[in-house]
């Protein structure tokens, strides 16, 4: 059995974990109001945005041809656009999202490419067999519209470039603070809800003309999509982040009152062999008396 110093040591080290896990679920909590308030009016967005460019795709401009919006006739290469996140010590959030990118390039029989958007696990992703081509891990916790043209911008070159005829963007989509679901999008060529298609019609007038708005529409869509998909990656991964040191804080809670018992019991121990000890001498003292 350990000694009550060495005890007292292992309680001493678990309530400094618990201080760090404390700060770090506290941390990850405000990280993620900020980034969920931003995803919540980037989504009211996106769904205006996909209003208005399915208004612009209707009528006489169902036809036009952007190069954005229409499929290649074949679709030799297929990129997917995998968000993780820049650390770990969040759960299963960063394995869960890497397995199903794994699953999406093994079932894909086209020849497949992968970028990767944050700083985690690149010797992981490394053995992980993904064919990645490029990574942009200058992100943060809590990015704007800034960081997300760059990578945007990066994927619309690669599209007309031909380097990938689809692109697909791969991460965790936020359902509430305790589930994150693994999901994809497709982010070119752009593809309309079946809804926003049904319900264009209405009349618009566009100025300087509507062909003129499109195209500035599709540029517009296409930047607010990746920054939503990397709000909804980094909105999951503070929610998962939060739970797991939620969790941790909880687990060295019981942990230290485990310790704290056991110390007791030790303690106690020792007062009765004390105790024994005492008595035994006073017995042996009297009978050295008589």
């Amino acid at each position: 059995m350990a000694s009550m110093r060495e005890i007292r040591a292992r309680i001493r080290s678990v309530k400094s974990t618990q201080q760090i896990t404390k700060t770090m679920k506290m941390v990850a909590s405000a990280k993620l109001h900020r980034t969920q308030s931003g995803l919540s009016g980037i989504r009211s967005f996106a769904r205006r945005s996909q209003h208005v460019l399915a208004e612009l795709m209707a009528g006489e401009n169902a036809g036009y041809d952007n190069e954005f919006l229409l499929p290649r006739k074949e679709v030799r290469t297929v990129c997917y656009v995998l968000f993780v996140g820049n650390r770990g010590l969040c759960g299963v959030y960063n394995h869960a999202v890497l397995r199903h990118a794994q699953e999406l390039v093994q079932a894909d029989e086209r020849p497949c490419t992968v970028v990767v958007c944050g700083s985690w696990g690149r010797d992981i992703i490394a053995q992980s067999g993904l064919p990645v081509c490029h990574t942009f891990d200058a992100l943060s916790d809590t990015p704007d519209m800034a960081e997300a043209l760059p990578v945007a911008d990066y994927l619309k070159r690669l599209y007309l470039s031909g380097e990938a005829d689809e692109i697909h963007l791969v991460y965790q989509r936020f359902r509430s603070a305790l589930q994150q679901v693994p999901d994809q999008v497709q982010l070119l060529p752009a593809q309309l809800q079946p809804q926003e298609r049904e319900e264009a019609g209405n009349d618009y007038i566009f100025e300087p003309d509507a062909r003129s708005v499109l195209e500035n529409m599709v540029q517009l869509y296409l930047n607010n999509m990746v920054y939503s998909v990397l709000l909804e990656a980094k909105v999951s991964e503070q929610a998962s982040r939060m739970a797991a040191m939620s969790a941790a804080t909880d687990a060295t809670t019981e942990l230290i009152n485990d310790l704290s018992l056991q110390l007791n019991r030790v303690r106690q121990a020792a007062i009765t062999t004390e105790i024994a000890e005492i008595v035994g001498g006073a017995n042996a003292l009297k009978k050295a008396k008589k």
